[in-house]
């Protein structure tokens, strides 16, 4: 949905709505909504995050999944909407796109807490992961109830002679998640 408000933005108008396309998404048999509404909201807005959220409402077997940097004003829009899942991603305020996950030995004590205040409001918590498995105990260690895993370095190595390599660790830090309790 992300690329869609894109360009809906780049036109200056509704089109193509954002939730009109989500709900063409959610007739089409899709479990989830996922939007990652950005500080510039060169994409997906803040008013896109409530829209979404009073749709998936209405569509209970549709999770919707908020991710973002944990900064006060996306925090506040999470708490107002509730969605099902919040995924923190430290991208910085002007970043183009996620280029990396957590680094939980540096910001474990800065994320545990929003992590406990959003499950604190009903909200499952999933965390943007380098595919390393230390860094995966330690999301599990601050309460963290999901991963995700950045993916780049796999789309990078897809087609060379690297790609089992590195989809081997991929493989790995999911099953090490999983074996840990995370989702």
């Amino acid at each position: 949905l992300n690329k869609f408000a894109l360009i809906r933005n780049s036109r200056d108008t509704d089109n193509p709505n954002v939730c009109g396309m989500a709900l063409r998404a959610i007739q089409a048999g899709v479990h989830g909504i996922t939007v990652h509404p950005r500080p510039d909201q060169r994409h997906t807005r803040y008013s896109d995050v409530e829209d979404l959220s009073r749709l998936t409402g209405s569509h209970p077997d549709v999770e919707f999944n908020v991710e973002g940097n944990p900064g006060a004003d996306f925090l506040e829009i999470v708490g107002r909407t509730r969605p099902d899942q919040c995924t923190l991603v430290p991208d910085a305020p002007d970043q183009l796109t996620s280029d990396h996950g957590w680094d939980l030995d540096q910001d474990a004590e800065k994320a545990k807490p929003v992590v406990k205040q959003l499950q604190d409001l009903g909200i499952r918590v999933s965390l943007f992961m380098d595919p390393v498995a230390e860094q995966i105990d330690i999301a599990r260690s601050i309460g963290a109830d999901r991963v995700e895993l950045y993916t780049e370095p796999y789309a990078r190595a897809f087609g060379t002679d690297a790609e089992d390599e590195v989809w081997g660790r991929f493989e790995t830090a999911a099953s090490h998640a999983t074996s840990i309790g995370l989702g």
